[in-house]
Order: C-alpha cells, then structure tokens, then sequence
C-alpha cells in the first residue's frame, strides 16, 4: 500500500466518512469512491454511505458499479426514490433504457411527478 492509498484508509470511520464527502464534494469522484467504499463496507446498514458511494461511482465513470452498489441499496431500502431515479439515468448512461424505465417511473411517482 502506498502513502497515498494509506491516507485514504486511515482513521475512524466518522473521519473517512467526511474525507469521502470532502473529495466528493470537491469532484474528485474517483478519490471518493475509494474512500467510502470501506466505510459502506463497514456500515453496511447505513444508508448515507452508501448512497453517496453509488454517486461517486456514476461520477466517475464506474457505471457498472454503480449499477451494482444502487441496486443492493434498493434490495435493502426499495422505497429509496433517490436510489430509484439514479439506477434509471445509470442504466440510461450504459445504453439501457428500457430497462432504466421502470426506475424512472417509479423514482417520478415517488416524488409526485404523474404525467398528465
């Protein structure tokens, strides 16, 4: 491991939690992403986390992991519509979109957005 890598994993999981949101903040997605992901390991029934992980991703190209981390977070919370309207523009930005659709809807519906 390197220094770099080192300064990323260290401390609590509070202080990771807000070095991650700091990178993240500053649009250093990738840097973020490596930072959260041992925090939402970690805390894995914490939805913050791991939100902003599947975020982080998506911002930095990692479509397919964020795929994967937004579809454990609906398994676990399938009311998330933020998690819902993110896994649609996801799978839309992979060149899904019939199969971003139903997310689509369902991310709209929750939040009271009905065509007329």
């Amino acid at each position: 491991m390197d220094a770099r890598q080192g300064y990323l994993e260290h401390g609590t999981a509070a202080e990771r939690w807000d070095r991650g949101r700091l990178f993240f903040e500053a649009k250093e997605y990738a840097k973020a992403a490596l930072v959260l992901d041992g925090v939402a390991a970690e805390a894995p029934e914490l939805l913050a986390p791991r939100l902003l992980l599947a975020r982080a991703y998506y911002h930095s190209a990692q479509l397919s992991r964020a795929e994967d981390e937004l579809r454990a977070i609906l398994e676990r919370w399938p009311v998330e519509d933020y998690a819902q309207l993110m896994l649609g523009r996801t799978l839309e930005r992979r060149g899904r979109a019939a199969e971003a659709a139903p997310y689509l809807r369902i991310a709209a519906a929750m939040a009271g957005d009905f065509p007329e």
